[in-house]
């Protein structure tokens, strides 16, 4: 039987490699959110005759909130004891580890700050702006998680489904960089069930090109023996591997080409749905504030900004993967994991602005 075909996602976090400098997709794409936001404010303020230099320290202020608070809200809310015991690690934020709610509360402590300066803008004026510009870098924030397979969803057969096999990829050409050439994915249309039943596993072709002269065909079996079930330790929750392993060897030029029928989990693409509702309310936000622009009604564009996106996360959430092992004890005593909990007060804040917007006069959006 034939499934429909799921995108095989094996995209390579990496734009290009420098020597021991790699230029990341994430990391453009996080730069980009700002610069973007920048001309859109800098457009924004010169509609409602402000200094347009103001914009160049709002966004100095909004770039250190974002990752400072990002990286402490990472460290607090999902490994407080491993970060306190190494306190250090806390500085390391190119190994990993940036939690949104944590850059949403930088952000709004940094618009504070900024509008204490800034006498001419309250604060509830600066934020209704920023959220504008919050709202496409998240955008391009999440395509950079997808970019980098991380965040992913939880197993589904619905035909959006992304195979993340980027991982068994890079970890099978990193076992010999010197015989292995390339390793080739793609889907054959068979199916299995997993193993308890939820969804059916997309059956792969997982084809591993040696190069002759680094290895003789009739050892080939034999090394993927040993080596493809260490892989598939490390790749469990993407990738099965069949044992014993049965490669299809063939010989073309000057390489051996052995295919591996393999097993990849379809999962929820989660960053790409967080990311074109990120994209959504950007439009949505700067529709609201085009309709009236400077007499857009203070505290209007940021209720909606915080009421929109946190709910969507809430119910996101149900379709991902928890972060860290302690959630799934949450949520079999809470019923909620740690983004849903922390996204809760940011609803309610963002539910009180949006009515106290809406309080002096009856208006509709």
């Amino acid at each position: 039987m034939t499934i429909f075909n799921f995108i095989l996602w094996d995209a390579s976090p990496e734009i290009v490699q420098l020597g021991p400098v790699s230029i990341r997709w994430y990391s453009i794409l996080f730069i980009l959110g700002f610069l973007i936001g920048q001309r859109i404010l800098i457009r924004i303020y010169r509609i409602e005759g402000k200094n347009e230099k103001d914009v160049d320290t709002i966004t100095i202020y909004m770039l250190l909130a974002t990752i400072i608070g990002a990286r402490l809200g990472h460290c607090l809310f999902y490994d407080p004891i491993g970060y306190l015991k190494n306190p250090i690690d806390i500085l390391k934020v190119w190994e990993g580890g940036l939690a949104s709610h944590g850059g949403a509360a930088g952000i709004l402590i940094a618009t504070f700050l900024y509008s204490r300066k800034a006498t001419n803008q309250s604060y509830l004026y600066v934020i209704d702006r920023i959220v504008i510009t919050v709202a496409l870098a998240g955008c391009l924030i999440r395509l950079g998680n997808l970019m980098n397979s991380e965040i992913i969803g939880k197993p589904t057969n619905t035909p959006t489904a992304f195979l993340f096999v980027h991982d068994t990829h890079k970890i099978i050409e990193s076992i010999d960089e010197d015989m292995i050439k390339d390793v080739k994915m793609k889907e054959n249309g068979s199916k299995i069930p997993s193993g308890d039943n939820t969804v059916d596993l997309a059956g792969i072709d997982v084809d591993i090109v040696f190069r002759k002269g680094k290895i003789d065909k009739d050892s080939i079996a034999q090394f993927l023996t040993y080596t493809i079930p260490s892989v598939g330790a490390h790749t469990s929750e993407h990738v099965i591997f069949p044992y014993p392993i049965v490669p299809e060897i063939k010989e073309t030029g000057n390489e051996y080409h052995a295919v591996i029928k393999a097993f990849a989990y379809p999962r929820h693409p989660s960053q790409l749905y967080e990311s074109l509702s990120s994209l959504a309310l950007f439009f949505l936000l700067l529709y609201v504030y085009s309709r009236k622009k400077g007499n857009t009604p203070e505290g209007r564009l940021f209720g909606l900004f915080l009421v929109i996106l946190f709910s969507l996360r809430f119910i996101y959430e149900y379709q991902k993967e928890n972060q860290v092992g302690f959630e799934a004890d949450m949520i079999e005593r809470f019923g909620v994991n740690m983004g849903q909990l922390l996204s809760i007060p940011f609803v309610l804040v963002g539910i009180f602005i949006l009515l106290r917007s809406f309080k002096k006069k009856n208006e509709i959006i």
